[in-house]
Formats: structure tokens, C-alpha cells, sequence
């Protein structure tokens, strides 16, 4: 049941080593799950949000299953706050005596920094971010350019009209790797493709991840400048992008989990696919090698080695073509494609 976390155990020294960490890093002591009190800090949309967040929820709800978790404590961003509510955020559960603490998205990096080292004794890990570093701090992060090029060329040999696009929720470097690997895939396959890229929002305002109207917008005029598939890299945003194409009658690409089986009903026919980052691997594998005594402080990055990125065949749309991306995924693997994250 623990998904690839022993893979993971396997590697994670090399992992570490080659992300900058030291053997000082060293695992936690195994704990009675029973007794375990877990806190978990959701971004902006929190659990229902189709995307980012409800993948980690994923990863909680099967560590209750499989785990026996019995003490869970969740807690959501609001639109709008800022560096100091997300440090209180975290405060509370560790002064409460939640330990570990998981924080869902690089938006909580200074958050992290802050607080972690006031709760030496408490775990913390966080999703998509490793600058906050500590002896206590587990970072969770992801190949996002990996599956997102298998997506891109996904794009290009669906695309009749040859111009594709991209919407990504807020400018910062995480996004940016969504975009190149996005970009690297198309190019990959059709090298002439056209690709229009549009940001919603540019940091500090992250709106950009919870604004559908405005992706909807940003994906339209995409599709009426004669794009036909649309990825979109944008959170609880990505579902007016899934409006858009329904209503030009063209393709949309999902993003984080398999929105073919989540998104409304009404959209899901125009979903192409969608570039799967396993969070809820990460979670759940985080929750179970703190359980067992396994997990290390430090980076571990989830790729298409680990598994911890994919893209999704719901739907069918992919018969046609499955045969060619798996062939790129296995050349990925195995280092003769290589993809830049920027």
C-alpha cells in the first residue's frame, strides 16, 4: 500500500545528494500512527478544488484508510493573505501538537522558513517548494517538466490547425516549468507549431490560481486566434479554460490530477488529457515514511522514474497516439531525451 514509496526509500540518498542536502538530514524515529495528529495547510481553493489541493487531499484521506490516521486537522488559504496569515496558519497546528505539518504549495515557502525552526521537534513538509530548508523540513517536489512535455507532444499531433496554447495561473518559476516542458513536447513533434502563452497573474498576487473568468477569457482568445488544445497550468482557475474549449468545440489539457474525472460533467468530452502530478503519492508516501521511521529532511523529487508525474488516458482521445508517448516517456526515463525545466 505504499504506493512507490520504497522505491523512494531506495534512492532518496542519491536524491538528496544531488539537491544539495547532507547526511545531517536523518530519518525521524518510527510513531504510533494511532496517536499521530497531522496537520494539513491547503493553498488558496482548498479541498474541492478539482486540482492542487484536492490531490493532496487524495494522499490524507488514503493514509486514513490504509494508514489508520485518526487525528487530522485541515486548514485553508484565503484569497488575498499574505506571508504572515500563512505563518499563523502553521503556528496554530504546531502549538496545537500536529506534527507532521504538511503545507500545500511554494506559496508557503516563507511561511516555513519562519516557523519551522521555532518546532524543532515537530515535522513539516511542503509540496513545490525547496527553499525552506531545515533538519525538520521534508520538501516534496516534482519533474512537472517531464510530464508536462509528454502533454505538449500530446498537443501537437492532435492539433489540425497547428497553434497551441498556454494558460498558466501565476508567473513564477514553478508555472514556468509547466510551460517549458509544455513548450520542448510541442516543438518536439512539430517543430513549425505555434504556441501563444498567457499568465493570469504575476506574483505577489496569486490570484491567478482562483479566477476561472479570467482563464476563460485568457483561453477564448486563444481559441479564436486558432489554437485548438489548450494546457492549462493555472489551479482552481484551469475550469474556465475547460469552458472556453467547450464552447469553441476544441481540446483542453488538465493539470495535477486526472480532471477528465473530476472537472463538470459538461466539460470533461474536451479533455484531451490531463499532465498528472501525483501529490497525493507524495503525501501519502510522506505520511507512511514518517509512520515507519523512514522519511529523511531534505528534497525528493517525483518524476517519471518515481511515478510522480504522468498523463491521463480518460476519455479514449489517446488511442491513436498512445503508442508514440509512451515511447517518449520511455526515452525520458532512460536519458535520451532529456527536458530543461526552464
Amino acid at each position: 500500500m505504499r504506493s512507490i514509496a520504497a522505491l523512494v526509500a531506495g534512492v532518496l540518498m542519491a536524491s538528496a545528494a544531488g539537491c544539495g542536502t547532507t547526511a545531517a538530514h536523518t530519518a525521524h524515529a518510527s510513531v504510533d500512527v494511532s496517536s499521530m495528529k497531522v496537520g494539513l495547510a491547503y493553498d488558496i481553493g482548498g479541498r474541492g478544488d478539482q486540482s492542487f489541493n484536492d490531490a493532496a487531499a487524495a494522499g490524507l484521506d488514503d493514509a486514513k484508510r490504509n494508514l489508520g490516521l485518526r487525528q487530522v486537522k485541515e486548514l485553508e488559504a484565503t484569497p488575498g493573505e499574505g506571508d504572515q496569515q500563512k505563518a499563523d496558519r502553521l503556528r496554530v497546528l504546531a502549538d496545537a501538537g500536529y506534527s507532521p505539518i504538511i503545507a500545500v504549495g511554494y506559496a508557503y515557502s516563507d511561511a516555513m522558513k519562519k516557523v519551522a525552526p521555532d518546532f524543532p521537534h515537530t515535522s513539516f513538509a511542503i509540496v513545490d517548494d525547496d527553499a525552506a530548508r531545515g533538519r525538520n523540513v521534508t520538501n516534496l517536489l516534482f519533474a512537472e517538466e517531464q510530464g508536462s512535455f509528454l502533454v505538449g507532444a500530446s498537443a501537437a499531433l492532435k492539433s489540425r490547425t497547428g497553434r497551441v496554447g498556454f494558460v498558466g495561473g501565476v508567473q513564477s518559476p514553478l508555472i514556468e516549468k509547466f510551460q517549458a516542458g509544455f513548450t520542448q513536447g510541442v516543438k518536439y513533434v512539430n517543430p513549425r507549431a505555434s504556441i501563444e502563452v498567457k499568465y493570469l497573474t504575476q506574483p505577489p498576487d496569486i490570484t491567478g490560481f482562483d479566477d476561472p473568468a479570467k482563464a476563460r477569457t485568457a483561453a477564448q482568445g486563444m481559441y479564436d486566434a486558432g489554437a485548438d488544445v489548450v494546457y492549462q497550468a493555472a489551479g482552481g482557475s484551469g475550469a474556465g479554460v475547460f469552458e472556453a474549449a467547450k464552447d469553441h468545440e476544441a481540446w483542453a489539457i488538465g493539470v495535477d490530477s486526472d480532471q477528465a474525472l473530476t472537472a463538470d460533467p459538461e466539460v470533461r468530452p474536451n479533455i484531451l488529457t490531463s499532465m498528472m502530478k501525483k501529490v497525493n503519492v507524495a503525501v501519502y508516501d510522506y505520511l507512511a515514511g514518517i509512520a515507519d521511521g523512514t522519511m529523511r529532511a531534505g528534497p525528493t523529487v517525483y518524476d517519471l522514474r518515481l511515478g510522480g508525474v504522468d498523463y491521463s488516458t480518460t476519455g479514449g482521445h489517446l488511442r491513436d497516439i498512445d503508442s508514440r508517448l509512451e515511447e517518449l516517456k520511455q526515452q525520458i526515463i532512460v536519458g535520451k531525451i532529456r527536458v530543461a525545466s526552464h
